[in-house]
Formats: C-alpha cells, sequence, structure tokens
C-alpha cells in the first residue's frame, strides 16, 4: 500500500489513475492543437497573421445533380449569383432527367455564365457521380475547380470569394466546410455534432500540415491536380470516395490551405431519420480503409484514448467508492469535468461561429456514441471491396 495526503491508495488505483491522466493529457493536446482551428484562425486573421491571394482568379463551380429538381430551382441561383467577378457554374445532369433540362436551360436565359452537360443515358459506371465530376471538369474553362452539391446553399455571395482567396501560387486544395441545417430531434442533434465535430477535426488537420480528407460539399483544387492523379482511375471500383481520396492521395502540408470564414460555409439539407443517416455515415466510412497509412493511424489513436479515458474514469470512480477513497475519486472526478469544460468551450464556440447550435451533456451522449457507431460500421458495415454496394444518393 501506499500513503498520499491522508489516503491509502492501493497500486492498481494508482495504475488506473495514471492511465486516466496520460489519456486526459492526450485528450487536451488533441483539442488544443487540432479541434480548435476556427478559434486559432480567426486570431491569427484578426491580427493580420494570415496572407490571401489579392488577385481574383478565374473560377469554375462544378455541381453534379442526381434528380435534384426542387433543390436546384431553390439553391442554385444563390451559386449563380455570386459577388465574384470571373466565374462559370456548370451543372451535370446524372440521370437524363428531362425536367431539370428545361430548368437548366431556362436558367440560362437569366445567367449566362450558367453552362450544362450531362451523365449519357445507360452510362455503366460504378460511380455515375465519378463520371459526372470528370466530365464537368473536363468541360471547365478555368483552372481553379470549386465543388459543391445541388442540395447545397452558399451562406453568403462572397461564398466564392471567401475560397479563392486561398488561390495562392503554391496552392493545389482549399478545404471549406459543409454544415447542415438545424431540425428538432435528437437525430439532428447527432447529425450536425458529427458533422461539426469531423469539419474541425479535418480542417485542423490539414491546417496542422496532416490534410487527409474534404468533402465535396465545400472544397476547390486546380485542375491540373485531377489530371495528374488521373482523375478518379484509381477508386473507379468504389462508388464513393470523389473527394476524401482525391484529398488523402494528392494534398500535403505544403499544398493545402483552410478557409474558416463565416461566408466561406455551405449549408445542406440533413437526413430526416437515424436509419438514412447511418447509411450515409457507411457510405463516408466506406472508403476510409483507402486512406494512406498515417491517416488511418492519426484517426483511430483518438477514438481509442477516448474510449480507455472513459473506461479508465468508470473504473477509478468504482475502485474509489469501494475503497472509500474520495480523494482519488475527486481528482478522477476533476479530470473528466476538465475535459468536459474544455470540449464544450471549443465546440460551442466553433459550432455558434458557424451559424450552429450549442451543446451540453448530449455532448457527452454524442462523444461516446459516435466512437462506437463508426467502430460498428467499420466492423459489420460494407466496407473495403464490400462498398461498390452503396449507393452515393
Amino acid at each position: 500500500m501506499l500513503y498520499l495526503l491522508g489516503f491509502d491508495f492501493l497500486p492498481g488505483q494508482l495504475i488506473v489513475f495514471g492511465i486516466l491522466l496520460l489519456t486526459f493529457i492526450y485528450q487536451v493536446y488533441y483539442y488544443l492543437k487540432y479541434i480548435r482551428i476556427v478559434i486559432k484562425n480567426n486570431k491569427k486573421e484578426k491580427a493580420g497573421r494570415l496572407s490571401f491571394q489579392n488577385e481574383k482568379l478565374p473560377v469554375s463551380v462544378i455541381i453534379c445533380a442526381k434528380n435534384e429538381l426542387e433543390n436546384l430551382k431553390k439553391f442554385l441561383p444563390e451559386v449563380l449569383s455570386q459577388h465574384y467577378p470571373d466565374y462559370e457554374v456548370i451543372v451535370v445532369n446524372d440521370g437524363g432527367d428531362e425536367l431539370t433540362e428545361i430548368l437548366l436551360r431556362d436558367f440560362k436565359k437569366i445567367y449566362p455564365h450558367l453552362r450544362s452537360t450531362f451523365v449519357p443515358d445507360g452510362a455503366k459506371n460504378l460511380s455515375t457521380k465519378k463520371l459526372a465530376l470528370t466530365l464537368g471538369i473536363k468541360a471547365a474553362k478555368n483552372d481553379w475547380l470549386l465543388f459543391t452539391d445541388a442540395d447545397c446553399m452558399p451562406e453568403s455571395k462572397n461564398w466564392i470569394a471567401s475560397m479563392a482567396r486561398n488561390f495562392t501560387p503554391k496552392t493545389e486544395f482549399v478545404l471549406g466546410y459543409g454544415a447542415y441545417l438545424q431540425e428538432k430531434g435528437l437525430v439532428n442533434r447527432l447529425i450536425t455534432y458529427d458533422t461539426i465535430f469531423n469539419g474541425l477535426q479535418y480542417l485542423g488537420f490539414a491546417k496542422a500540415g496532416k490534410p487527409y480528407m474534404g468533402v465535396g460539399r465545400n472544397m476547390a483544387y486546380k485542375k491540373e491536380v485531377f489530371f495528374r492523379q488521373n482523375g478518379f482511375a484509381s477508386t473507379l471500383h468504389l462508388k464513393s470516395g470523389d473527394d476524401d481520396l482525391m484529398v488523402n492521395h494528392a494534398a500535403d502540408k505544403d499544398n493545402t490551405r483552410v478557409e474558416t470564414s463565416v461566408d466561406s460555409i455551405t449549408w445542406s439539407n440533413p437526413k430526416k431519420n437515424f436509419r438514412s443517416w447511418y447509411f450515409q455515415k457507411e457510405r463516408h466510412l466506406s472508403v476510409s480503409t483507402y486512406y494512406n497509412s498515417k491517416s488511418k493511424l492519426s484517426l483511430v489513436v483518438e477514438p481509442f484514448l477516448r474510449g480507455v479515458f472513459y473506461l479508465s474514469f468508470i473504473a477509478l470512480i468504482v475502485l474509489s467508492v469501494m475503497s472509500a477513497n474520495w480523494l482519488l475519486a475527486g481528482a478522477a472526478s476533476f479530470l473528466f469535468l476538465s475535459r468536459f469544460v474544455l470540449q464544450l468551450v471549443i465546440i460551442n464556440k466553433s459550432s455558434i461561429y458557424f451559424g450552429g447550435r450549442k451543446y451540453c451533456l448530449t455532448l457527452l451522449l454524442f462523444d461516446v456514441m459516435l466512437p462506437l457507431i463508426a467502430a460498428y460500421i467499420m466492423t459489420f458495415g460494407r466496407m473495403g471491396s464490400k462498398a461498390k454496394y452503396i449507393s452515393w444518393k
């Protein structure tokens, strides 16, 4: 037995406390290093420590539309009315929807910078979205390509301008944040929390020189990158991966920038129920097995140590109660609450900045729940070669 401050400590208790302390230190480091990206970026920009491209380079915005008539009616005008001097919008009609063709024809009369193409009927590609994107990219007149989806709406008229200010000479990728609209219900809270955490994570990693993914709802890259990577040739056996695998395979610390201004975000309609969101989550995770080794290791370490943190905390509380060691219970609770407060401050401050909601007790619920869902999908879901059975819509 050990004696400290008048309390008896069993060696096992000290071992568990040591594990709790080490995982706590890592979690604090992780949040301050990566998840605090928006807070850090805002401070740097206000202090004038971020440099941007002054010249407004020409941009081609590419949107793939598969049975998206109503969304195009609602959101496409927001993309077509941006405050930017030189840009075109290319809509690729994936599916041969005649009503979509009529709508695009009418829009072209109002917006001369709108162009369109289509995926031929009967296309046999496993991923018609990748074929649609390829057609849009080849039709683009400009070197810089900005991607979003048909169901996305830019936050402001300065969406293109905010993304394009990062088109510096050595930059080849610009990653932005794609948010989901807030609705009532626990499922929507789960979706929006998952989105803000993942967004802060991939933006934070990219800012730290470790880009591993981006989202097709809001990202840009140069046309030459696409051709240098032979397009989607290496991922044609997958229905997904047109966005994150392009970043994972070609982005690095020198050619990637992130944009975190409010004007730069896009908004999308979320899934309405847990089942639909689960399948969407499965589709997103299905290509993660094709990430490079460094990315996979980085993404596994944090949720694993998060689980160890929670388990060691529970074990320590149980051991403390059994031995009536209230000092040890108090120390464990202090670490637990300190991490929770840090999460509340960073997540909520970032979420509110992006126009999102606050989280309190649901943060703890989702913090435990989401890694378990991801682990279940990675173990029993349609991963690897099975991913070909997942639709992109």
